[in-house]
């Protein structure tokens, strides 16, 4: 069994939206979790750009499948921002399963969008569940469909960004880990805020687990360990406990009672020798989507224009048309060309496409 490796399985805990925050306790990050926040240099992240890659193993040491987490820097709306991209992948007795988070991130780990998805295809009884936070006038949007069988639910909420300082995500705790990591210490009342699976607010800390001793492609290692502990108001904590080597590459990831492990075969060093080609599926991928949708767009106003400017294109296509369907021939390609052949005498040669540039 895999059970899903980036989501916090914690009940709805409080009343929902904001109502539900002022009828109880509002909860707020530590100002320990604020300052380390703030205090995260550039010279930092720029340690922090590169991918993780672990095998999900049994408690037998059966591959179950993979577990990997890309960072990057990248460009949100105009602004300077972090990519991050984790995604598990394998399977429940034989049936495939997987979840992929996508986040846009600031310099100081503040949440600008964030895309969430974990689906189980079991026979009869499949679940999907997606989840899509976005920042929008001040508010921080956010929208959740489940999908159970046939049976669809549909969840929305927002949150004011004055009320959600500190907040850590699934997208944003991975990387914050590795920041973590790299510094070898967890500041105490490491207390940030997150949300559970009704979307409400509730809290989550980090703490040390100290530096341990791990094999890892044959060879001892010394790894620095990082626990993190998402609360809940009506149920147990879910606890998390990752390590990692000094570099910040993740060596071991595990949920505290559950028999699956994610570890690190390969030390980074022999990983760097030949990577594994990815297939790559632009339509997951936040950045390249948004990249095709604005040139998508750009090319439709510059056509547009184009079309404005020389209005004998419409004309000139729209007889051609006509023409063409009166005719019916059966060669199309030879009635163009023979109708088409008195304009070329009207203006002089024009280069080849092959040798236009692009």
């Amino acid at each position: 069994m895999m059970e899903a490796p980036l989501e916090d399985e914690t009940p709805a805990g409080a009343a929902a939206g904001i109502e539900g925050l002022e009828l109880g306790e509002e909860l707020k990050a530590s100002d320990e979790a604020n300052t380390f926040m703030s205090s995260i240099e550039p010279a930092e992240l720029l340690k922090c750009v590169f991918p993780d890659s672990l095998v999900t193993l049994s408690e037998g040491g059966r591959d179950l499948g993979k577990f990997s987490v890309t960072v990057e820097f990248a460009r949100r709306v105009q602004q300077p921002c972090m990519l991050l991209h984790a995604k598990s992948q394998g399977a429940i007795d034989d049936s495939p399963c997987g979840t992929t988070v996508m986040a846009y991130l600031t310099t100081d780990l503040e949440v600008l969008e964030e895309d969430y998805h974990e689906y189980v295809k079991l026979e009869g009884h499949s679940l999907d569940k997606r989840r899509h936070m976005v920042q929008h006038d001040g508010q921080m949007v956010i929208n959740k469909v489940t999908t159970v069988g046939e049976e669809t639910t549909k969840e929305s909420t927002s949150y004011p960004m004055c009320v959600l300082r500190g907040l850590v995500t699934e997208g944003s705790s991975l990387l914050l880990m590795r920041l973590i990591a790299l510094r070898k210490m967890v500041p105490e009342h490491m207390t940030f805020i997150s949300f559970d699976q009704g979307l409400h607010i509730i809290h989550t800390t980090f703490s040390e687990l100290g530096l341990k001793q791990l094999k890892v492609g044959g060879e001892d290692v010394e790894v620095f360990g990082v626990e993190r502990i998402v609360h809940s108001v009506e149920d147990s904590p879910t606890t998390w406990q990752c390590y990692f080597l000094a570099d910040g590459h993740m060596v071991s990831r595990v949920q505290v009672g559950s028999p699956v492990t994610m570890r690190l075969l390969q030390l980074p060093s022999q990983l760097e020798k030949g990577f594994e080609k990815v297939p790559l599926v632009w339509e997951e991928d936040m950045q390249m989507r948004s990249k095709f949708l604005d040139r998508k767009e750009e090319l439709k106003a510059d056509h547009a224009s184009y079309l404005r400017q020389h209005p004998e294109i419409r004309a000139l296509v729209s007889d051609f048309l006509q023409f063409l369907l009166l005719r019916k021939p059966d060669d199309v390609f030879q009635f163009a060309r023979e109708y088409f052949l008195p304009f070329a005498s009207r203006r002089p040669p024009e280069p080849s496409l092959e040798a236009s540039s692009l």
